[in-house]
């Protein structure tokens, strides 16, 4: 059964130019996509710096408004909600940031940051209740009841990264769009961070947007994978089928690019230098394409001609 459907999706940010700033442009962000996440997967979606995916993940969760398309969360258009229409999606949906450090306000307690979305959504009937509820989130992420009181920067990366997906948690969401997670963190410490969301999917049957540029990161959480280029969804498959018959050029260097220990596993490094950006931006953004299906639920973008 499916959480969440985008359908035709766009986000494009005016270019603007001259003493009038009249729109001489636009940059299209995210350039018509469409796609289905089921209830209780991690969709993987992947891709460079600059191609989209932290604009599709904010607009799917209504923090960025689309140019275009529909977006339904269980069965509701959430574009057409606004003001306090948005409150209960707020409650359902929830996103994870991509900076410890940043995304934390240095000046409150973990509890009080933790706390914070309980008092917003009146989720405890007091401060007693309020307390217990975040000691059991701060047990839930790996981390001890006594940390709610302290702050931010008591704590190392990782356990930064934990308070956040506490404080995900701390509403009961049924969806959560994880925005690179893992990226700001050492090697070992992703393990952990990876571990643990998976954990917590299992055990609170939740669904995840799981956004990332590694897809080593992506195979290891992912049951599907969305590989992301300019705007556009290029190609769509299960972790497994990506990584062992990548069908789209920019998938192939993609994982060419991740380091691999196995030899056997080690891929062949490919690099797009034969065209540049603006050329491969064009290719994509200005042609029309149509889906292959190249085996069983294994997708790849071509050239409609």
């Amino acid at each position: 059964m499916s959480l969440v459907e985008v359908n035709n999706l766009k986000v494009h940010f005016p270019i603007r130019a001259g003493v009038l700033q009249r729109q001489v442009g636009a940059v299209r962000a995210v350039d018509g996509v469409s796609l289905t996440i089921n209830e209780g997967e991690c969709l993987g979606l992947v891709g460079e710096s600059g191609c989209g995916k932290t604009t599709l993940g904010r607009t799917i969760l209504k923090l960025i408004e689309p140019t275009a398309g529909s977006i339904q969360f269980d069965g509701r258009d959430v574009t057409k909600l606004a003001g306090a229409n948005l409150k209960p999606f707020r409650r359902k949906a929830q996103m994870m940031f991509q900076d410890p450090y940043g995304s934390l306000n240095p000046r409150m307690t973990v509890g009080n940051i933790i706390g914070e979305s309980l008092r917003i959504h009146k989720l405890c009937a007091n401060k007693q209740e309020a307390r217990d509820r975040v000691a059991e989130l701060l047990n839930a992420v790996g981390l001890r009841p006594e940390h709610a009181r302290r702050y931010p920067h008591e704590f190392s990366g990782g356990q930064r990264q934990r308070i956040g997906i506490a404080r995900a948690l701390a509403v009961q969401p049924k969806f959560i769009v994880c925005d690179e997670p893992v990226s700001a963190l050492d090697v070992s410490v992703q393990a952990q961070i990876i571990n643990l969301l998976s954990e917590l999917q299992e055990k609170f049957k939740l669904t995840y947007l799981f956004i990332a540029h590694d897809l080593a990161v992506v195979e290891h959480i992912s049951d599907r994978v969305l590989v992301m280029y300019f705007g556009k969804i290029v190609e769509s498959a299960s972790a497994e089928q990506i990584y062992a018959n990548p069908q789209h050029r920019y998938t192939q260097a993609l994982l060419s690019a991740v380091p691999e220990m196995d030899p056997a596993r080690k891929h062949k490094r490919i690099v797009l230098d034969d065209i540049s950006p603006e050329q491969a931006r064009a290719a994509i953004q200005d042609k029309k394409m149509d889906w292959r299906e190249v085996s069983t639920g294994h997708f790849v973008a071509v050239d409609a001609g």
